[in-house]
């Protein structure tokens, strides 16, 4: 990295609050020894943290907030109430340049609505997609949207295929990503008249990638393409399936090994690659979901993480900030709207 980035971080955000997001910081200082950190939050929890971490405290600075967003908050409600709150400070640091990225593990909708009023969104990007990584027998996918929008409109999901893409390029270093709409069948004439049109548009139109076409659920993890686009209501039902499914498939791997003295010898022996297993589901490995399409980076941390996930969010922020992603994006969005302009979606909702 050729010049330190700073990193706001909503210390008050998930389920542990500063013990948690202290103790990621530091992990993410040993592993990025060029970042410093702007600690927003309540200074009498955060103090005596920073003091058991000397190298931490020698580059981590306090900023004072006794007030914090609930976990149960109402989007619009935090937006209104939460001025002062850890979460909308540390925002407020990226939009006015003393942060290069933030962080938090609080409340999602809460911090997709305060980073989208405070920061914006892109040229030619009407609404910001959360998107994450995907672990699949190729190795890695990008997803999108994972839960900021319910219901979109074909030009959303053209815009999302955009967004995706040039993350896989600038982070993943696919020099061509494939890029699929999620959908319940492969066939061009499968899905309702959003996916379809979305489909249409995205087979005509220059991208940073190439288009596969549709796919299906089970092309998720077999990495049939590098980004799958979908609606956040399909994305956040999928993701959170997948989860599901890896916890249950770990639960029956150690159920299974404990039913005999034969199994816990067979594990004995193979432990080493039931270890590596484990450590390449391990969700901790893909925390940190990136709010694509705003003006600043902004990452969400899982709210139940532990400080190794905590840490791993904070490294896709900063190679986020690292790769002036955001500049990109409205290079390639510039570059697509000048070849096959969009619909404008906002003068035809006035």
């Amino acid at each position: 990295m050729s010049q330190r980035l700073t990193i706001a971080l909503d210390a008050m955000g998930g389920d542990l609050g500063p013990d948690m997001v202290i103790a990621g910081a530091d992990i993410a200082r040993e592993r990025h020894p060029d970042v410093t950190f702007l600690l927003f939050g309540d200074s009498q929890r955060i103090e005596p943290l920073l003091n058991q971490r000397p190298a931490l405290k020698a580059v981590a600075e306090i900023r004072h907030t006794p007030d914090a967003v609930a976990g149960d908050a109402k989007p619009a409600v935090a937006l209104r109430a939460g001025r002062q709150s850890s979460m909308r400070l540390a925002i407020d640091a990226v939009a006015n340049g003393q942060a290069a990225c933030v962080v938090s593990a609080g409340n999602t909708g809460a911090l997709m609505a305060m980073a989208k009023f405070v920061l914006k969104t892109l040229p030619g990007i009407d609404r910001p997609a959360i998107a994450s990584f995907f672990p699949t027998q190729r190795g890695e996918s990008i997803m999108l949207d994972l839960g900021a929008n319910a219901e979109c409109q074909p030009e959303n999901l053209v815009q999302f295929a955009v967004m995706g893409a040039v993350f896989a390029r600038a982070v993943l270093g696919l020099p061509e990503p494939t890029i699929g709409v999620l959908n319940i069948g492969s066939e061009d004439m499968k899905g309702n008249e959003v996916v379809r049109a979305a489909a249409a548009t995205l087979r005509e139109m220059p991208l940073p990638g190439r288009f596969h076409g549709f796919v299906e659920g089970n092309d998720i993890g077999l990495g049939t393409v590098d980004v799958v686009v979908t609606d956040g209501f399909t994305g956040n039902v999928a993701l959170k399936t997948a989860e599901g499914t890896a916890k249950l498939f770990a639960e029956f791997l150690r159920r299974t090994f404990e039913s005999s003295l034969l199994a816990r010898i067979g594990y004995l022996l193979a432990r080493g690659a039931f270890k590596r297993f484990k450590q390449r589901i391990d969700p901790r490995r893909y925390n940190g979901a990136m709010f694509l399409g705003l003006r600043g980076v902004c990452v969400k941390s899982h709210g139940g993480t532990d400080a190794i996930g905590f840490a791993n969010a904070v490294a896709v922020a900063i190679n986020l900030a690292a790769h002036g992603f955001n500049e990109r994006i409205k290079e390639e969005m510039s570059r697509v709207a000048d070849a096959h302009p969009l619909p404008d979606t906002k003068a035809a909702a006035g």
